[in-house]
């Protein structure tokens, strides 16, 4: 949620995927323009809405839907370079792509890249921007739950599910 609020400050066109349909509309107030009910793929419908493929992906679920998210990015070639796949998610609780061969995996063109989330590759000035957004009421993130530090593995158990329903709160 947070990266689509992120990315329509700056005025990008957001294609957000959910697993329940219940979760649509909770997207669509957060400005994002096209929300996918993913049940498995998601590459077809991406590049319905945009033919070409689409410029950039962020892949939060993991290795399980790395290959899809791929395929919905622009191909690259003739001096003008493909779409961008930034691995950060893991919530498939599948760690790793076996028996991964780059030619077949990748399209033509795609480059894949990660983020571990580490507050060090985040510019101060990007954090500060958004937290100041924030504390003026310009943007708003969602909160689905506030739980107790003891309840870390049922905030888990809710993130894995997709049940969150917005961002969980830890109070320490």
């Amino acid at each position: 949620m947070t990266l689509a609020v992120l990315a329509k400050q700056r005025g990008m066109t957001v294609l957000a995927t959910a697993r329940r349909p219940e979760s649509v509309a909770g997207l669509v107030s957060l400005g994002v323009d096209h929300v996918l009910v993913d049940g498995g793929t998601v590459a077809a419908e991406a590049r319905r809405l945009v033919p070409g493929g689409a410029d950039c992906a962020v892949e939060l679920i993991g290795a399980t839907t790395l290959r899809d998210t791929a395929r919905a990015l622009r191909r690259g070639g003739a001096g003008r370079p493909g779409g961008v796949c930034c691995f950060t998610g893991m919530v498939s609780h599948e760690w790793s792509l076996p028996d991964f061969y780059p030619i077949d995996f990748l399209p033509n063109g795609v480059r894949l890249t990660a983020y571990s989330g580490e507050a060090a590759d985040l510019p101060a000035e990007v954090l500060q921007r958004f937290l100041d957004d924030v504390a003026a009421g310009r943007v708003r993130v969602p909160i689905g739950r506030v739980m107790g530090l003891d309840e870390v593995p049922a905030a888990h158990q809710l993130l894995e599910g997709g049940a969150a329903g917005g961002k969980i709160v830890i109070v320490v």
